[in-house]
């Protein structure tokens, strides 16, 4: 498969996925607001969702999915025909060792819910008892989720390593629509009841999730049951790698979660949930760009690198950073120009107040700064991974979380939670700024030219956008608090009218051209 069709396909789904999920958090928005309940689930629900970027779309697919490839492609060599079921055994043999582990893990972090959102929270500060006792309530509950969707990733990666992308980018959709069902169906009178639903939907849709990719590997003539755990060399190997590529990958959530932790601890009620709204719109790019480019290169460089190919590896993230600064630049501008717009138009109904929609929109415009890199972390990571170097990654990460817990110190203060937005912004920078330096170095990677010429051309396109929408947000902001209708209609013609503008430009400056764009869709390598 493609390129462009593997993020595609991928990027497609998570299209379909992150607008139910925008469906979910008006919903949310609608009847949680930005007060004591919403911060006690936002927190209950950062650990799970810390987890699940780091397995499911982090650490254990760059580390799993090379090496099961690597198992197929040598198993195939010394016997044609045999490596997928040798690629399976190992599958096999890391789930053994994986399950056993997640079962100790969970309970023991049920029992210490307690210590661990204080840890977090600092007890709330501002919330008094009720809003801690909440929040232990909502993460015991929301706990199990983290087992299910490790699991997951397993099962996901197997499927990818099968060129079967489709089905894992499509297992987040349970989540949201076991959620938006949970808010719609079985609401309780008061926020504080509907924050237990969306914490009991957060477990059930893991259970979902596992039993569409148990489903789907049947079809594929790929079943796991969990034995006895037994240490094998390559397991033994996975295991070493996955801990520094989980805080390689996991980057940008460890410095979410920091800013969440602190915004929790010193910041007015509704910090919390006025920096997960505007993460939310922010994180949009990265799930359709970042994490489908990312994941589609990741096979493809393995296999190129394990060849020898090093001239087709270079090749493969130059058109990779193509593509991402394509996308990512009109978005990163869209959501800084248009942030208040955007927010009233999407949440600003029910106990969410016009007052919530400033707090959210000052936070979103800060930390669309950092959208393009975000979804470059996720293209140039596989660099490393596709050549068993999880340690550079993870040095980098930790480099930039500790310049991001830097920031946040000096900048919370002067600017509460659009500092802490601007803290995660800019470490994201440095952190792609360093990988990029070191497989430069290395020379792993080379900007050529053609990605040089038209990087320059996708950068004023997007700023002839952003013109455009500087001028169109105050005509529109005035229709986003409206009826659902007017305010669907002012959303599609501000966010129609931007594309349409981008558009354009891209063809004014010659970034593009309209045959250059039907061949980047339909080309196969």
């Amino acid at each position: 498969m493609s390129l462009i069709r593997a993020s595609g396909t991928i990027g497609a789904l998570t299209l379909v996925s992150r607008v139910l999920g925008m469906v979910r958090d008006m919903l949310v928005a609608r009847y949680l607001g930005a007060g004591l309940a919403s911060d006690a689930f936002l927190i209950a629900w950062r650990l799970p969702n810390l987890f699940r970027a780091l397995f499911a779309e982090g650490a254990f697919s760059a580390v799993f999915v090379p090496m099961f490839n690597r198992t197929m492609a040598e198993a195939d060599k010394d016997d044609p025909g045999s490596g997928k079921a040798a690629a399976v055994l190992f599958a096999g043999q890391v789930l053994s060792v994986l399950f056993p582990f997640l079962v100790f893990f969970t309970v023991i972090m049920m029992i210490f819910a307690s210590q661990i959102v204080w840890a977090m929270t600092g007890g709330f500060p501002d919330g008094g008892p009720e809003k801690f006792a909440l929040a232990v309530d909502l993460t015991r509950i929301t706990f199990p989720y983290l087992a299910l969707i490790s699991i997951v990733s397993l099962l996901g990666g197997i499927l990818n390593s099968l060129d079967r992308f489709w089905v894992n980018a499509a297992a987040p959709i349970l989540l949201n629509i076991c959620m938006i069902g949970a808010v719609l169906f079985f609401r309780g009178a008061t926020p504080y009841e509907t924050s237990y639903t969306q914490a009991i939907a957060v477990t059930v849709s893991g259970a979902m999730q596992l039993l569409w990719l148990m489903w789907a590997c049947a079809r594929e003539g790929v079943v796991l049951w969990p034995r006895l755990p037994r240490i094998t060399p390559r397991v033994k190997q996975m295991l070493i790698l996955i801990l520094p590529a989980a805080l390689g990958q996991g980057a940008i959530q460890f410095n979410l979660l920091i800013s969440t932790s602190l915004a929790a601890r010193y910041l007015r009620e509704g910090a919390v949930s006025y920096l997960y709204y505007a993460d939310r719109l922010n994180q949009l790019p990265l799930g359709l760009i970042g994490i489908g480019v990312g994941t589609a290169i990741l096979p493809a460089l393995s296999r190129q690198i394990g060849s020898g190919n090093e001239k087709a590896a270079k090749e493969t993230q130059n058109r990779a950073i193509e593509l991402a600064l394509f996308l990512s630049l009109p978005a990163a501008v869209a959501l800084c120009v248009a942030a208040t717009p955007l927010i009233r138009g999407l949440l600003q109904h029910g106990v969410f107040t016009a007052q919530d929609t400033i707090g959210a929109a000052s936070a979103l415009a800060v930390f669309a700064l950092g959208v393009p890199a975000y979804v470059l972390i996720k293209v140039l990571t596989p660099g490393f991974y596709a050549r068993q170097d999880t340690r550079t990654p993870v040095r980098v990460a930790l480099f930039s979380m500790l310049f991001n817990l830097i920031g946040n110190l000096i900048l919370i203060w002067p600017l509460g939670h659009v500092g802490v937005a601007a803290a995660t912004a800019f470490s994201a920078w440095v952190n792609v700024l360093i990988l990029y330096w070191l497989l430069h170095r290395d020379d792993h990677l080379q900007a050529d030219a053609r990605l040089i010429s038209r990087g320059s051309r996708i950068i004023a396109a997007s700023a002839v956008m952003g013109v455009a929408l500087w001028f169109m947000g105050p005509f529109s902001d005035r229709y986003m608090a409206g009826s659902f209708l007017t305010r669907g209609i002012a959303l599609s013609l501000l966010c129609g009218g931007g594309a349409l503008v981008y558009a354009v430009a891209i063809f004014g400056t010659g970034a593009y051209r309209l045959s250059e764009l039907k061949a980047l869709v339909t080309r196969r390598r």
